[in-house]
C-alpha cells in the first residue's frame, strides 16, 4: 500500500464552500488594499511618535476596528465550535474528505453522569465511576480511548479520529484547538486509570514526569542514539521498495513461525510443522515435516503415544536441532501445564515435560530462550518461563547436571521467583546477554538483570494499555512494546552519577528518563485495517551479534504488515514530530497488504540480507501460506 500519509492531505471542502472562502479572501484583500490607501498603518499598530499630536480623526479608529473585524469575522461566538468533516471512499481513487457540518459543537460527556461526583463507595473505598464520551453534534458519539487513534495537525488546527468512520475536527482558533487537546488527554487518562487527571504524577511517579509532560523529559539520549546510528548506517539505492519474492503454501492453517538463523525455519500449522529452507533470498522448499491428525498429534518415540492440541508456541533450541512445543491446557486460555520436546532431525517427540514447583504442578503462559542467540548453542538445556506472577528458568537436566531420562519428565525449576502480588505478566523477551524485559496487563514494563529475577531494576509505568507482546534489541538499549492500538518504543539508556552511560537493566535510571515514542497507524489506515483488529507481535529486525544494529520494526494488524524505519523513528527532527502535542508519535511506515489476516510478521536473521539491501527478508505468514518480501530500501 505504500506510505502512510499519501491520503491524508489538507481538508477539502465542497466546491461551493471553496468558492465562498475564495470570495472572502478577495473581499479581505480588497478591503486591506483600500485600507492601505486610506491609512497605511493604523495607529494602534504603529510605534508612537512622541512629537506627533494625538489623532483628531475617527479614520484610524475605524481602520483598526475593521482590521479586528476581518481577523475574527469567521470565528463563531458559540462555545466549543468546530467544523466537522467525514472521510469517504476508503482506499479507492475517489476517496476524499467532505464537510459533514459547517458549524457544530463538541463536548465531553460522562456516560455515568447520574453518578454525582464521579465516585461511588465500594466496600468502604471510593471507586472512580466516570466514563468519558466525545460527542460532536448529532453525528459522533464514542468512548474516549486509544482506539480513536487521534492524530493532531497543529498547523491546520485539526484533529482526525476514528469513531464508526474517520472524522476530522477543524477548529476556528489555535486556543480552541489547544483547549480540546488538553480536555481529550485528561478524559483519556481518567478512562484508562479510573482516577482524577490531577493524579498523573501519583500514577506515573516523579521519575517519569516526562511521560505525561514531555516538556520535562530528558531527550538527550534520543539525540545521542541518532548520532551513533548515523555512524553505523550505510545508505542503499533508493529506487526500489518492497519486492515480493515467493509464496510458500502450507497444508493447514498456520499458527506461527519459528524463525531459524541456520538452515531452516518452521511453519507451525494445524496440520503439522513444516520446515522451509533459509536462503540468502528468503525461505524456500520443504524439509522435515511432522504431521498432525485432526488438530491433534500422535508421535512415536515415547513409550506411550503422546497427544496434544496444535501448539501455540514453538521455541528452537540446541543449535536449532530441537524444538519445544507448548499447547494450552484449556480452550481459550494461553496457560500450559507442560510442553513437548521435538527432535527435528528425526521428526519425533523425545520428551513430554511437565511444569512443577515444590512437587506441585503449575502452569506457564509463555517460554523464550535464555538470550537472543541462545537457540544457536548446541549444548543449551535451559530456557525461561513466564506465568501471570511467575518468572523462572527451567532446566532439562536434573540437579546433578545430567540430562533427564524419559522416566523423570519433570522440569527442574533452576531459578526464578513467584511474586506474592498479581503482577499480571503477559509476555517477555531477552537481550543478547540474557537480561529480561517483561510486559504486563496493566501496561507496566519491567527490566530484570541477568543475575536476578526477584527484583526489577527498572519498572516503566506504561500508558494504560496492556502490553501484549514485547521485544528488545540485542544490546538492550531499546524496548518495543505492543498494545492493541499502538507500539511504544522506550530508550533504556541513562547516565549514572559517575557520568557513565548504562541501560535500565543494570541499575536504577533515576529521574532523567527519556519520554517514549509511539508508533501508530493514521486514522485512515486504522479504519481500513478494521476497528476490531489489533496490533500484535511487534518485533525488531533480528541480529545475534554485538555491534550490529537493528534497522527496522514490524507489527501485524488485520491484513496489514506494518514496517517502520528504526532510524526515522529515533530521529527527533523527523517530520512526523513537528508541532506535535504530548508524546511524539511516528506515522511514517510502509504497509504490506495481504488478502487474509496476518498471523505473524518476522524478519529473517540479518545474515540473510541480500547485496545492496539494508535488511534481511521479511516473512509474512497468513493462515494458508507464508509470503516473503525482500527489502531493497525502506
Amino acid at each position: 500500500m505504500g506510505g502512510s500519509q499519501s491520503r491524508e492531505g489538507n481538508l477539502c471542502d465542497s466546491e461551493e464552500e471553496e468558492e465562498e472562502e475564495e470570495e472572502e479572501e478577495e473581499v479581505q484583500t480588497e478591503e486591506e488594499e483600500e485600507e492601505g490607501r486610506e491609512q497605511p498603518t493604523p495607529a494602534s499598530f504603529r510605534t508612537p511618535n512622541p512629537n506627533s499630536p494625538p489623532p483628531s480623526s475617527l479614520d484610524e479608529i475605524n481602520a483598526t476596528l475593521k482590521a479586528l473585524q476581518l481577523k475574527y469575522a469567521n470565528v463563531p461566538s458559540v462555545k466549543n465550535a468546530v467544523k466537522l468533516y467525514l472521510h469517504i471512499g476508503g482506499n479507492t481513487p475517489n476517496a476524499k474528505w467532505v464537510i459533514s457540518e459547517k458549524l457544530t459543537t463538541y463536548e465531553f460527556v460522562d456516560e455515568n453522569e447520574n453518578g454525582g461526583e464521579g465516585h461511588v463507595k465500594v466496600k468502604g473505598k471510593p471507586k472512580f465511576q466516570r466514563r468519558w464520551l466525545l460527542k460532536v453534534g448529532s453525528k459522533v458519539r464514542g468512548l474516549v480511548s486509544p482506539s480513536m487513534q487521534v492524530k493532531m495537525f497543529d498547523d491546520q488546527r485539526r484533529v482526525d479520529f476514528v469513531c464508526d468512520g474517520v472524522w476530522a475536527l477543524k477548529f476556528f482558533t489555535p486556543e480552541d484547538y489547544k483547549v480540546f487537546l488538553a480536555e481529550f488527554q485528561n478524559c483519556l487518562f481518567e478512562n484508562l486509570y479510573e482516577t482524577e487527571a490531577s493524579n498523573k504524577e501519583d500514577v506515573y511517579g516523579k521519575d517519569f514526569k516526562g511521560w505525561f509532560d514531555p516538556k520535562e523529559a530528558d531527550d538527550s539520549m534520543w539525540e545521542d542514539a541518532e548520532e551513533s546510528f548515523k555512524e553505523a548506517y550505510t545508505p542503499v539505492r533508493d529506487r526500489h521498495d518492497l519486492l515480493e519474492e515467493l509464496e510458500e503454501a502450507a497444508n493447514g492453517g498456520i499458527q506461527g513461525i519459528a524463525m531459524g538463523a541456520l538452515d531452516y525455519s518452521f511453519l507451525v500449522s494445524d496440520s503439522g510443522i513444516e520446515a522451509v529452507k533459509n536462503l540468502s533470498h528468503g525461505i524456500h522448499g520443504k524439509g522435515v515435516s511432522v504431521k498432525f491428525n485432526n488438530g491433534k498429534s500422535r508421535f512415536g518415540g515415547l513409550d506411550s503415544p503422546s497427544s496434544f492440541e496444535t501448539p501455540k508456541k514453538a521455541l528452537l533450541m540446541r543449535a536449532e536441532t530441537n524444538m519445544l512445543l507448548m499447547s494450552p491446557a484449556a480452550e481459550g486460555r494461553p496457560h500450559a501445564t507442560g510442553l513437548h520436546q521435538l527432535d527435528i532431525e528425526t521428526g519425533k517427540v523425545v520428551t513430554e515435560w511437565k511444569f512443577a514447583k515444590d512437587n506441585t504442578q503449575i502452569t506457564m503462559r509463555d517460554i523464550t530462550n535464555d538470550s537472543k542467540g541462545a537457540q544457536l548453542d548446541p549444548s543449551g538445556s535451559t530456557f525461561l518461563g513466564l506465568d501471570d506472577r511467575r518468572l523462572c528458568r527451567w532446566d532439562m537436566r536434573d540437579r546433578k547436571g545430567v540430562v533427564q531420562e524419559l522416566d523423570g519428565p519433570v522440569l527442574n525449576w533452576a531459578d526464578g521467583h513467584q511474586f506474592a502480588s498479581n503482577t499480571k505478566f503477559l509476555c517477555f523477551a531477552t537481550t543478547g546477554d540474557g537480561c529480561i524485559v517483561v510486559g504486563s496487563a496493566d501496561g507496566k514494563i519491567r527490566l530484570y538483570s541477568d543475575r536476578s529475577m526477584r527484583m526489577a531494576k527498572t519498572a516503566f509505568p506504561g500508558l494504560g494499555s496492556p502490553i501484549t507482546h514485547v521485544d528488545v534489541t540485542y544490546d538492550g538499549k531499546w524496548i518495543l512494546g505492543t498494545t492493541d492500538t499502538y507500539l511504544i518504543l522506550i530508550c533504556t539508556l541513562f547516565t549514572d552519577k559517575d557520568g557513565k552511560t548504562k541501560t535500565g537493566f543494570s541499575g536504577r535510571m533515576g529521574n532523567k528518563i527519556a519520554a517514549p515514542r509511539l508508533l501508530k497507524l493514521t486514522p485512515l489506515d486504522s479504519n481500513l485495517a478494521g476497528q476490531s483488529n489489533k496490533f500484535h507481535g511487534g518485533q525488531f529486525s533480528w541480529v545475534t551479534e554485538g555491534g550490529k544494529q537493528e534497522r527496522h520494526l514490524v507489527a501485524s494488524v488485520g491484513k496489514f504488515s506494518v514496517i517502520w524505519n528504526f532510524q526515522q523513528v529515533k530521529n527527533s527532527s523527523h517530520e512526523c514530530y513537528r508541532n506535535q502535542e504530548g508524546l511524539k508519535s511516528c506515522y511514517c511506515y510502509k504497509i504490506v497488504l495481504k488478502d487474509q489476516s496476518i498471523v505473524e510478521s518476522r524478519f529473517m536473521h540479518d545474515k540473510f540480507a541480500v547485496t545492496n539491501s539494508p535488511e534481511a527478508p521479511l516473512v509474512v505468514a497468513t493462515p494458508l501460506k507464508g509470503c516473503l518480501f525482500t527489502f531493497l530500501t525502506l
